[in-house]
């Protein structure tokens, strides 16, 4: 009799493995349909709804040991050339659900933490026509919902591919995935780019930019902003020496580089980050007679403040605090309006010991920080042969200029 159960409780758990791939592999197929127009989204939510189902049927015992590594072939054998379904990726995919069981619109989790005016379906918005029948097993559409709040990063969320978020999701904090998820959707990291910013624990040194924000910012808002705003580093890639005509990028002074950033204004806003307006370089600021020139001044909608930046070629030195310490009170007393915040300065240099900075700038009243930067002539020679040369891709602008107008007679 022992043996007559024990087959038939073989054949229940291998009937259950078969509805799981059966379920899993559905699941698979209509996310692929999905996936081939291109949308990252639509594959985490296949991701997040498969990894739902295996947490919900393993957390409890129901499979058995060995559940995913039988479900993970049996899926290769009926689905040939499948990839990202090892037993690994299922297990990251059950990860990938129970560390953002937050967003699961029918968990406990959700309930608690997420008000029903507070959460959009930003995969059902788009598939408004597929009904949650289609899915019993596994809903792709229906169960991943996100919060509509300042702090969750709903557009970069869906941006972050899933080898990313794999990454991501171990951090604790939710602070720390934000941020993640922020700078690898920003600044299109790759795995290894992110993985290394883990390492070096980016996050818990996110004030990147060497600053005397949190003491010279009251508004712990707006401090939060331009911490997380400004970069230690800018690649200014768009300033070439060779198609500017200095021999050296050692010859290069202020001025040049100012002309460039001025003549290219949105390439550099693009690189410093949004809600930047450009209002001016050089601009006159004066008081009892004395005569000033500021570099550069934007203005920033979201900190709602002037930002003032001062360009210099070498490494930098203490006098350069002095300079925009001045520029600021100029500012914040002459040119600030009532309702503005007080404005902000950085000192953009070719190079900077951070540790120096922080020591120096920490007594300053006014918001500073120091960053450097690099031009297209500093990045390593394997990236600069990547790029095309200057001469070749004038002509291939030149000669497409003249095919247009071929085409146009």
């Amino acid at each position: 009799m022992g043996g007559v159960e024990m087959n038939k409780e073989k054949q229940a758990h291998d009937k259950k493995l078969l509805q799981a791939v059966a379920d899993i592999k559905e699941a698979i197929l209509q996310g692929q349909y999905e996936a081939a127009k291109g949308v990252n989204r639509i594959q985490l939510a296949v991701y997040f709804g498969i990894g739902k189902y295996i947490s919900q049927h393993t957390r409890k015992g129901a499979w058995g040991t060995g559940a995913l590594d039988t479900i993970s072939n049996q899926l290769r054998r009926e689905l040939p050339g499948l990839r990202g379904y090892s037993a690994t990726n299922l297990k990251n995919m059950r990860l990938f659900y129970e560390a953002w069981q937050m967003l699961d619109a029918n968990s406990s989790v959700a309930t608690d933490e997420l008000e029903s005016t507070n959460a959009i379906a930003e995969i059902a918005a788009d598939n408004s026509s597929v009904t949650t029948d289609e899915f019993v097993a596994i809903d792709i559409y229906h169960t991943l919902l996100v919060p509509v709040t300042r702090e969750f990063p709903v557009e970069d969320f869906f941006k972050v591919p899933f080898t990313h978020h794999v990454e991501i999701y171990k951090q604790a904090d939710l602070s720390a995935r934000y941020y993640y998820i922020h700078r690898t959707a920003e600044e299109h990291l790759s795995v290894d780019e992110l993985k290394r910013l883990l390492k070096n624990d980016a996050y818990g040194h996110r004030e990147q930019i060497p600053s005397n924000f949190t003491k010279t910012i009251s508004n712990t808002t707006m401090m939060r902003k331009a911490v997380m705003m400004f970069k230690d580093e800018y690649l200014l890639d768009f300033i070439n020496v060779e198609e500017i005509g200095v021999r050296d990028s050692i010859d290069v002074d202020e001025r040049v580089v100012e002309r460039e950033i001025v003549n290219k204004v949105k390439n550099f806003i693009m690189t410093i980050g949004r809600d930047f307006t450009f209002m001016g370089n050089q601009q006159l600021l004066e008081v009892y007679g004395v005569e000033q020139f500021p570099d550069l001044l934007f203005f920033n909608r979201e900190l709602n403040a002037m930002v003032v930046i001062e360009l210099k070629t070498g490494e930098f030195k203490t006098s350069y605090l002095g300079q925009l310490m001045g520029y600021l009170t100029i500012l914040d007393e002459k040119v600030r309006k009532q309702h503005e915040n007080p404005s902000i300065g950085i000192v953009l240099c070719k190079s900077a010991n951070r540790e120096y900075v922080e020591f120096m700038i920490r007594d300053y009243s006014k918001p500073m920080g120091v960053a450097t930067y690099k031009t297209a002539d500093d990045m390593p020679e394997n990236m600069r042969k990547a790029l095309p040369d200057i001469n070749a891709l004038k002509k291939l602008i030149s000669d497409k200029g003249q095919e247009d107008k071929e085409d146009e007679v």
